[in-house]
């Protein structure tokens, strides 16, 4: 509608007036599952805008258009353009013949998500306006080009970065201020004229599209690469924007939702690691001194972790301010981490010795059994409630000090245990979830590379989702403290995401064409089974963060008026996981409802397309890759 409003056409005036009379309804009734999609659910007066998806946006900015006669100022209109005194008048414009447009009764929506759209910004609480405000038709325009140009051109970031760079060459003159205009400089510009910096709307429309909830259109590391490139073209203009931009974001991380907040601290690592791990950190020193479960310390702590596993401690180290020096301990220097065993002073030492030395020479199973049958008496008479648990905690810890030198040498060891390993989880599941200890255990100086041995580990079906769940929100739950890591995070929604994806696979397989009925009632039997495991993981996990969120857990109800700054604090982390999962749930229950077909729709458009495909022959012949009979 602006483009037409905007071209050389005319009256089309009462057309629009009467469109927009229509989609009012529908536009400006918030969606039942806004809330869910929020980017700021916390404070957003703090966070300094006011939430609104990007369909009602649009319903108004259109409306106000029309009361004030469509000037549509962002929009080029090459055709005012006057010539020159010198030059000739130009020649008479040739009109050409535009086919029909015919627009199908029904078209598919692609790969959209099904909730609504949220207006996101970046620099929502700037003194001076760097990018157009929710009130001009502008911040919606231009928003909607450049995200239509950055999903399309996926394929190519440098490209992309390009168009990025120069989007101010795309609109209408004096649009923009000049490029690499230094934020304090915009406050010399007279009153009237655009303080809009290009840069800013560039990187602005790329974190909304980083930040999309309840997921981006394409992998995360894709606008990683696309900021990447653009500060690489355009250091002196896009380096500062991206400066403020990751400034709004830490002083908004509390407001921010939990899931977006990992999303800006995985890419605020990636994006240092790019340039020499550089960042002016002594603008946080006073928050070193938080309370772990506070968000920034949180933030702090998860992002030099994985600046951590991009490079190695002793750099990451040399890049920060004295204060944070302490945040970085000796243990996490060192390449391999010690193996507990070896010290007299720890139970079943000698037995554990043995265990590693045969797994070293790759021993069968036959020689190792005798140490973990002695480990397991050993426990039973000192009255351990279960031998299979410190046995399988020396088995494992062999296994991780053996592999510490890469993945391949962990995946190879673990590959030769498998059978044992499987055993374990068969006879007891508090030995399964013991395995889960040891490795977090062995790895707690890195944690990253813990929570990729167990993500192997389930890839195994060494462990399942369930177990890896109660682990980390059941067993180790205490009063939430486990809530405020990074890396328990990224281990409960990468299990999770296995389950939820395995429903979909599975959904999208019984939906294919021409699938036979046995092979879809067999499928759709696979499918009640792994939905009803995915619907018991979700109760698992809000039975867990309800306790934490609402204070129910015994240990927060006995100490209810001690630290109560702190555990209002892991009150908090309970509501904002909590708030992460039900909406994941409500996503996976929305996406199956949307895509599930009953076998009878399945077989008639199989049917269908079958009879379309038929036609084409001619004659009612049968067509190429089918006998006679009609037989595959």
């Amino acid at each position: 509608m602006p483009y037409i409003m905007s071209s050389s056409a005319n009256g089309f005036e009462e057309h629009a007036t009467s469109l927009l009379e229509k989609t009012d309804v529908i536009a400006s009734t918030p969606h039942a599952l806004e809330t869910l999609v929020d980017p700021c659910p916390g404070d957003e007066d703090e966070a300094g805008y006011d939430t609104q998806s990007v369909i009602s946006l649009l319903q108004k900015q259109l409306q106000a258009e029309a009361s004030q006669s469509w000037v549509l100022a962002c929009l080029p209109r090459p055709w005012h353009i006057l010539p020159e005194e010198d030059e000739e008048d130009p020649s008479p414009e040739t009109k050409h013949v535009l086919p029909t447009v015919n627009v199908p009764s029904s078209a598919s929506p692609g790969a959209r998500p099904l909730l609504p759209e949220i207006y996101f910004s970046v620099y929502a609480d700037q003194d001076i306006e760097t990018v157009p405000s929710n009130s001009n038709v502008a911040s919606s325009l231009v928003r909607d080009s450049l995200v239509d140009t950055i999903n399309i051109l996926d394929y190519n970031r440098n490209v992309t970065a390009k168009f990025l760079v120069d989007l101010d060459c795309y609109f209408a003159p004096n649009t923009f201020v000049k490029r690499a205009t230094p934020f304090d400089r915009l406050r010399e510009v007279e009153e009237g004229k655009s303080t809009w910096k290009p840069e800013d709307v560039a990187v602005d429309a790329v974190f909304s599209q980083m930040l999309q909830l309840p997921s981006p259109e394409h992998k995360l590391v894709y606008y990683h690469s696309v900021l990447t490139e653009s500060c690489k073209i355009a250091p002196a203009a896009i380096a500062p924007s991206l400066g403020r931009a990751i400034r709004y974001l830490y002083r908004n991380v509390e407001a921010l939702d939990l899931e977006l907040g990992y999303r800006y601290m995985d890419w605020f690592s990636h994006h240092l690691s790019n340039f020499g791990f550089t960042w002016k950190w002594t603008e946080w020193v006073n928050d070193v001194e938080l309370s772990i479960a506070h968000p920034k310390k949180a933030f702090m702590l998860g992002a030099l972790e994985k600046e951590i596993r991009l490079s190695f401690a002793p750099r990451i180290r040399g890049t920060l301010p004295e204060p944070y020096q302490a945040l970085i301990s000796e243990a996490k220097e060192k390449d391999t981490p010690d193996f507990k065993y070896k010290s007299d002073q720890t139970p079943y030492s000698p037995q554990a010795l043995q265990i590693l030395s045969l797994l070293r020479a790759k021993a069968p199973d036959s020689e190792i059994q005798p140490h973990i049958s002695s480990i397991e008496s050993e426990a039973q008479s000192l009255g351990v409630e279960d031998p299979l648990i410190p046995s399988t905690d020396a088995y494992i810890t062999s296994i991780c000090f053996i592999g510490s030198k890469s993945l391949s040498h962990v995946l190879s060891c673990i590959d030769r245990c498998k059978d044992r390993l499987l055993k374990i989880g068969q006879q007891s599941e508090a030995a399964r979830r013991q395995i889960i200890t040891s490795v977090v255990e062995y790895w707690g100086e890195k944690p990253g590379v813990g929570v990729n041995v167990v993500d192997k580990l389930l890839n195994y079906t060494i462990l399942t989702p369930l177990s890896v769940i109660t682990w980390a929100l059941v067993d180790n739950i205490g009063k939430g403290k486990i809530l405020v890591h990074a890396h328990v995070y990224e281990m409960v929604a990468s299990t999770m995401h296995k389950v939820t994806n395995r429903v979909r696979q599975i959904v999208t397989a019984r939906n294919q064409v021409g699938m036979p009925r046995e092979q879809v009632a067999l499928l759709d039997e696979t499918l009640e089974k792994e939905r009803e495991e995915m619907h018991q993981l979700f109760a698992v996990v809000e039975d867990a963060l309800v306790g934490v969120a609402f204070g129910y857990v015994d240990e927060m109800a006995e100490s209810r008026n001690q630290d109560t700054e702190g555990e209002a604090m892991l009150r908090q982390w309970g509501q904002r996981w909590l708030r992460v999962f039900r909406r994941k749930m409500a996503v996976e229950q929305a996406w199956v409802s949307e895509n599930f077909k009953g076998v009878d729709a399945a077989m008639e458009e199989g049917a269908d397309e079958n009879e379309g495909q038929m036609s084409l022959n001619g004659n009612g012949t049968v067509g190429d890759g089918a006998d006679a009979n009609g037989d595959l």
